[in-house]
């Protein structure tokens, strides 16, 4: 089907900023009219890179009424002023999460998005791995029987050493959490769509494993590690570099998952399984063409292959490719954006249709359900998640 042609801009040109680029050219009927970028010289290189006009004021952008989205790639500290700005002037906006650093700013900013009548998401693009929506309608026809219970975990090293530093570490720019905020997020998101069901309870046990790390004198970018002879000094940290947490969802199903940031060898190691009545699945991002079916008996255990050709419906329309040809990291993204888009120009309104995305509504939700899980890792008890 062909689209009419529609503006966006992107905030912030860091990893993701420039991944967001790359997915929105892939798509061919969104054009990026411009971008920020706070550090002029940085701005300079991307704006060559690019080929568009790079600024260093994003009120610049805002004030362009030709540009009908946004996307927000700043740090976190950023979202809320620059979301909000964003919304005030009318755009539609795509944001990373979270949301907002804390659940007084994203209940706002959700307030204001149904006020002014915008589409707006937040980048849970895990969510739009077609095998991942093969589980999840896999889950709603009842295959695999009844969900008991959901596990897994996000693992990553790029904050194994005390010499890793970057600005997640600060808590003025990130926010109160880092660990569960920046990945334990993700599994959650991703464990409530593949069910289609919240969580309502949590039990968190979090630990700051280096709790003074050596920090660079100078800009660190993410995931780059700085040489053995840059000029440090100490800094104490006060954000979870590991968190456990138990959950249970409003489907009757329990589970639990792990979140690290200092496990070494685990590079982005995403997995979830789901133990279910009747079978059990289970996906993990860094192998993500495959999926395991596990059973008790009736034809063993099976490892299935992502193909299009017999896949669920929502999973066949966000395959791309033929069976063999690998899909991974940046094409849910892609069709995370894509599948926004299609909001934005059939004029579809998330708060009526059921979005495959994540909208402000529920980076709101997530952000609540964080600080459930950092209070229950304060007072050492259960906490209730309460939903919008």
């Amino acid at each position: 089907m062909s689209r009419k042609r529609t503006k966006a801009a992107i905030i912030g040109l860091g990893f993701i900023g420039a991944a967001h680029a790359d997915a929105i050219k892939r798509l061919g009927y969104v054009k990026i009219a411009a971008a920020c970028e706070s550090d002029a010289n940085t701005a300079a290189a991307k704006a060559e890179a690019l080929s568009i006009d790079v600024y260093d004021d994003y009120h610049r952008i805002l004030d362009d009424k030709e540009i009908d989205a946004v996307h927000v790639c700043t740090p976190n500290h950023l979202h809320y002023e620059v979301i909000k700005a964003a919304i005030l002037k009318g755009k539609h906006v795509f944001a990373e999460k979270p949301l907002g650093v804390d659940s007084k700013e994203t209940s706002e900013l959700v307030s204001l998005a149904k006020q002014h009548n915008v589409v707006t998401a937040v980048n849970f693009n895990y969510r739009m791995y077609p095998q991942v929506l093969h589980i999840k309608e896999q889950i709603a026809s009842g295959e695999i029987g009844k969900p008991y219970i959901v596990h897994g975990s996000f693992l990553q090293d790029w904050l194994l050493y005390d010499t890793d530093y970057n600005w997640r570490l600060d808590k003025e720019q990130c926010g109160e959490s880092r660990a569960l905020a920046d990945i334990g997020s993700h599994w959650c998101d991703l464990a409530q769509t593949v069910l289609q069901s919240k969580i309502t309870e949590v039990f968190g046990d979090i630990e700051t494993i280096i709790p003074v790390r050596k920090k660079s004198v100078g800009k660190s970018d993410t995931f780059i590690q700085s040489d053995n002879d840059t000029q440090r000094e100490s800094v104490n940290i006060d954000t979870e570099d590991y968190a456990a947490v138990l959950v249970r969802f409003d489907n009757g199903a329990s589970g639990v998952f792990h979140v690290s940031q200092v496990s070494a060898g685990r590079k982005c190691y995403l997995n979830i399984e789901i133990n279910a009545s009747e079978a059990s699945l289970a996906w993990s991002q860094e192998d993500p063409e495959r999926l395991w079916h596990g059973r008790r008996s009736a034809g063993g255990n099976q490892i299935i292959m992502r193909d299009p050709a017999y896949m669920t419906p929502e999973a066949r329309a966000y395959s791309q490719l033929p069976v063999g040809h690998g899909e991974g990291w940046f094409d849910a993204l892609k069709n995370n954006i894509e599948s926004f888009y299609k909001y934005v120009l059939d004029g579809k309104n998330p708060e009526k249709d059921a979005a495959p995305f994540a909208t402000f509504k529920d980076g709101h939700n997530m952000v609540v359900l964080v600080e459930a899980i950092l209070k229950s890792g304060r007072t050492r008890t259960w906490q209730q998640v309460a939903q919008i």
